[in-house]
């Protein structure tokens, strides 16, 4: 593999590590907790920020070998992983305008990635 392949990689593993951390804060604000303190000093909630921390080292890690062009495209596989997730775990729905919005994000990942 290559490095730049291993790049992606590395920064699509970013992505979807902060894609599960934002899953994490909407479940934990749709907990009520005794103070507002609670709210945001929790273990979900710490642990999602530490997430956020690793996905942006493991960022930081991947443009060393990646244009930085790459990066935003990449980096809006977010919405579908979300998406998909947010459907899974928070039992949202998708309508057929999200479900077409999804696959043009997808088909311009596809189509910038293979030039």
């Amino acid at each position: 593999m290559s490095r730049e392949t291993i790049a992606v990689l590395i920064l699509l593993s970013s992505v979807l590590i902060s894609s599960i951390s934002q899953i994490m804060l909407k479940i934990s604000a749709n907990k009520s907790y005794g103070t507002r303190l609670l709210e945001y000093l929790n273990p979900l909630v710490i642990t999602a920020y530490g997430m956020f921390f690793v996905s942006t080292i493991l960022t930081m890690l991947a443009l060393r070998y990646l244009p930085l062009s790459m990066s935003p495209i990449l980096e809006s596989a977010s919405y579908i992983f979300v998406s998909i997730m947010g459907y899974f775990l928070l039992k949202e729905k998708f309508s057929r305008r999200k479900i077409a919005g999804l696959a043009l994000i997808l088909l311009g990942i596809l189509v910038f990635s293979a030039l």
